[in-house]
Order: structure tokens, then C-alpha cells, then sequence
């Protein structure tokens, strides 16, 4: 059973949150864990462990019987979309004015379970020979 946590409003381009979440599509949830501490020099990773975090208490809530350790979680699904922008303007030589775009993004994370999906498979399987 998946997992879902959402990031809305986040004040940093959509173009440099998406380097951060590439690096951790479609790993195990303690791989990611490493990338993102390791990429610490990024302000976004920061904001991905907590949405990471948030993911698995999700998890965690709709899986009350299941321990993490054992579930083998993965990040099935993360992508970044652009958010609302805020317009400035900044004084530009000879009396012009040049536009500011203050840029936000919105962050989906989907958490699943590898051991949920060998059993939907196996199941899935059992009823095609019968």
C-alpha cells in the first residue's frame, strides 16, 4: 500500500528541487535518506528529508501492522511541479525596469512497499493458472 506527502509553496525554483529529486527516484527509503544528507550544501535537501519523513509517517499510518525495517520501502513516484511566482522589479540603467521571477515549486512523494508489490504479483499470477 502506497504512501502520499505533498510540498506546496516551496520559495525555490522547480529546476533545482528536480536535481535533488532525480537522485533519489526509485531508491530504497535509506538510500535516499544517505543522498540527501549527503547533498546537505543544497537548502532543498532539507526540505526532501522532512517530505521523506512525512512520507513514511504516512505509510506508517495506513500500515498500523507492518514494520518499516521489514517493508523494504522504496520511492515510487516523486516530481516536482512549478508553483505560483511572484513578480518584482528591479531598477535597469538608462530608466528601464527588468522583471524579477521569484519562483516556487510543488513536490509530490510516493512511498510503496517492494514486499506489497511481490504479493499483489504472486496473487495476480496464482489466478491466471487456475
Amino acid at each position: 500500500m502506497e504512501a502520499v506527502a505533498k510540498l506546496n509553496n516551496c520559495p525555490t525554483s522547480p529546476r533545482k528541487m528536480r536535481l535533488l529529486a532525480d537522485l533519489i527516484r526509485g531508491k530504497r527509503v535509506d538510500e535516499a535518506f544517505n543522498i540527501l544528507i549527503f547533498n546537505a550544501k543544497k537548502e532543498n535537501s532539507f526540505r526532501l528529508e522532512k517530505l521523506l519523513r512525512s512520507a513514511i509517517a504516512n505509510w506508517e499510518q495506513k500500515n498500523e501492522g507492518s514494520r518499516v525495517e521489514d517493508s523494504e520501502l522504496y520511492v515510487k513516484i516523486i516530481f516536482v511541479d512549478g508553483g505560483a511566482m511572484v513578480k518584482r522589479i528591479r531598477p535597469a540603467p538608462q530608466g528601464r525596469a527588468h522583471r524579477i521571477r521569484k519562483r516556487s515549486n510543488h513536490v509530490t512523494l510516493i512511498v510503496d512497499s517492494k514486499a506489497a508489490v511481490v504479493k499483489e504479483v504472486s496473487n495476480e499470477s496464482i489466478e491466471t493458472h487456475k
